[in-house]
C-alpha cells in the first residue's frame, strides 16, 4: 500500500527575512510515521524544513516544501499515485499580499488599491512605527485531494480550541462531508500537551479515541490501514 503523510506547518513569506507561520512542530506526523514504518508500510512523508521528522529509514520518503502554492504543487502528482493520504500537516489559511507603512493606509482613499499591489523589496524597512499587512485567503488544500484521486484514502485533521466534544464532533462530521473525507482526526488544542493529546477518529459512522500521539498513531494504523 502506498501511503502519503503530510506533517508540520507551511510558512507564507512576506519577504526574504520575514514569514508568517503556525505553531506545528510536525511531532504529530512524526508518531503517525514511525507507526506505519515498523508495521512495514512505505511511507511518503511531506513535511517542512523546521519540523520535526523520523530517522532514515528505507520505507521512507522525505519531500520538503514550504508554503500553501509549493505543497498544492508537490502533493496533486503525489495524492494521484498514492493509496492513503494521512493530511496532519497545518496548513496557512492566509498568505501575504502586499505590507505598507500604516499612515498610507490612514490616509488612503481605496483600500482595494492595495491588495493589486506587491512588495518589491528584499527586506520591507522598519523605519515606521506601524505597519498594515494585506492577506488573501489560501486555497482549501484537503478540499482539493479527492479532485486529484477520487479513490484515494483519505485522513484529514481538525484542530479547534476550548470546545465541547459535541462541537468537535459535529464539526468533523461536517468535514468529512465537505471535504468527501475517509476519516476525521478531531482535537482540541487545549486537550493537548507534552505527554497527552486527546483525540477522536470521526468517520461517518464511527468515532474512535485516544489519548496521546502513540494512541492516536494506532487507531489510524487499526482503523485506516490494517482493515483497509
Amino acid at each position: 500500500m502506498r501511503i502519503l503523510v503530510t506533517s508540520g506547518g507551511t510558512s507564507e513569506k512576506i519577504d526574504n527575512v520575514r514569514s508568517i507561520t503556525n505553531h506545528a512542530t510536525g511531532t504529530l506526523g512524526k508518531v503517525i510515521t514511525e507507526e506505519l514504518l515498523s508495521k512495514g508500510e512505505s511511507v511518503t512523508l511531506v513535511t517542512t524544513k523546521s519540523s520535526v521528522r523520523p530517522s532514515s529509514h528505507s520505507h521512507l520518503s522525505i519531500v520538503e516544501i514550504n508554503d500553501v502554492a509549493n505543497l498544492i504543487e508537490t502533493l496533486e502528482p503525489l495524492v494521484k499515485t498514492h493509496d492513503v493520504l494521512i493530511h496532519s500537516m497545518a496548513v496557512s489559511d492566509y498568505t501575504p499580499v502586499f505590507m505598507t507603512d500604516f499612515e498610507k493606509v490612514k490616509n488612503a482613499e481605496q483600500l482595494e488599491l492595495f491588495l493589486e499591489q506587491k512588495n518589491t523589496e528584499t527586506k520591507i524597512s522598519s523605519d515606521s512605527d506601524y505597519q498594515v499587512l494585506f492577506l488573501k485567503k489560501t486555497p482549501k488544500v484537503i478540499s482539493l485531494v479527492k479532485q486529484w484521486n477520487p479513490s484515494i484514502r483519505l485522513i484529514g485533521f481538525k484542530l479547534l480550541v476550548d470546545v465541547s466534544k459535541d462541537e468537535l464532533i459535529e464539526t468533523a462530521k461536517k468535514s468529512l462531508v465537505t471535504n468527501q473525507a475517509d476519516y476525521i482526526l478531531a482535537n482540541d488544542l487545549s486537550e493537548i500537551t507534552s505527554l497527552t493529546h486527546h483525540a477522536y477518529l470521526v468517520s461517518e459512522t464511527e468515532i474512535y479515541e485516544a489519548d496521546t500521539k502513540k494512541e492516536i498513531s494506532q487507531l489510524i494504523y487499526e482503523r485506516v490501514i490494517k482493515n483497509a
